[in-house]
């Protein structure tokens, strides 16, 4: 059996979650799936995979192993792609990985349409709120909103964001007035993993140059942005979310945002792709694609917003 060939299977089943979902993809049949994976665990000496009837799991030496596959694959894409020339005729997967609102509420659309634009590339979205790595989970592109470490991968600015603290009309007209970030104590707070569960912390104050940390108890906690979102227009408290995730309620007028004096800077955000994928045409299609159209985007949200 051939190694590529296999490899190219062990890494379908990990992107479908099973053996049934690769050979769907690949259009061979689960025997033939499974054959190819015994093969490669002969090959190594290791098991790769841990198997039940429902769900696969990746072992130790599996994990490696995958990381290496996806490497492998990747290179010799591009080493097909630059002897082909084939720069105009963007094809294949493409994967793609944002943080989970981000990718609901921003680039999900703007790859419905370039799929549109491009019939014979499929896209694979990986919404995920956790730093993935690009080279070792096998992803073309990620959607990124931090200040970024130095690193080999390349990143193209598309706009920036500001951590925003929002309440409802309603909840503000009837609770005492938040001009400070102290006043936050007397406020019942709706708290998430990604902002601080009991504490949040705003720039200096005055001659400082430490953060000021302001402590709550929360009164409710979750750990989804839609959740927190529409207890705050409910009229359930105050949260704390990027401008893009209360953007629309902000424009409708169920949000509003306080403290706009208090924020931090504002934090980057770029399109990320490792060295040596612009080259193929299915990555440069979309990052070309994409990055005027995120710029457009993430630039409306610096117009005046409703505030107090």
């Amino acid at each position: 059996m051939d190694r590529i060939d296999a490899m190219k299977v062990f890494v379908a089943t990990l992107n479908e979650g099973s053996l049934a979902g690769a050979a769907r993809r690949l259009g061979r049949s689960p025997a033939a799936v499974s054959r190819a994976i015994a093969f490669l665990e002969e090959h190594t000496g290791a098991a790769l995979l841990h198997r039940t009837t429902r769900t696969i799991k990746l072992s130790e030496a599996g994990e490696r192993y995958a990381s290496a596959c996806r490497r492998i694959l990747t290179e010799l894409e591009e080493a097909d792609l630059l002897v082909a020339d084939e720069r105009s005729a963007p094809r294949g997967l493409l994967t793609v990985t944002a943080p989970v609102a981000a990718g609901e509420d921003v680039l999900r659309a703007i790859l419905d349409d370039f799929i549109d634009r491009y019939p014979d590339v499929s896209v694979r979205l990986q919404l995920l709120d956790r730093p993935a790595s690009l080279i070792d989970e096998g992803i073309d592109v990620a959607l990124r909103i931090a200040h970024l470490p130095d690193s080999t991968l390349i990143a193209i600015p598309v706009g920036e964001v500001r951590r925003v603290v929002a309440a409802s009309p309603r909840y503000l007209a009837t609770h005492p007035r938040i001009d400070e970030p102290g006043d936050l104590a007397q406020h019942q707070i709706i708290s998430m993993t990604h902002f601080g569960l009991d504490s949040w912390s705003f720039p200096p104050v005055g001659n400082a140059t430490i953060p000021l940390v302001v402590q709550f108890t929360p009164r409710f906690i979750v750990n989804t942005i839609r959740a927190a979102v529409a207890s705050a227009v409910a009229g359930h408290g105050v949260t704390r979310m990027f401008s893009y995730h209360v953007a629309q309620e902000v424009k409708q007028g169920t949000l509003e945002i306080v403290l706009r004096d208090s924020e931090h800077a504002p934090l980057p955000v770029h399109l990320l792709t490792p060295q040596g994928r612009l080259s193929v045409p299915k990555v440069r299609a979309f990052v070309d694609f994409a990055t005027p159209r995120l710029r457009r985007y993430f630039k409306q949200l610096q117009a005046p917003v409703a505030t107090r």
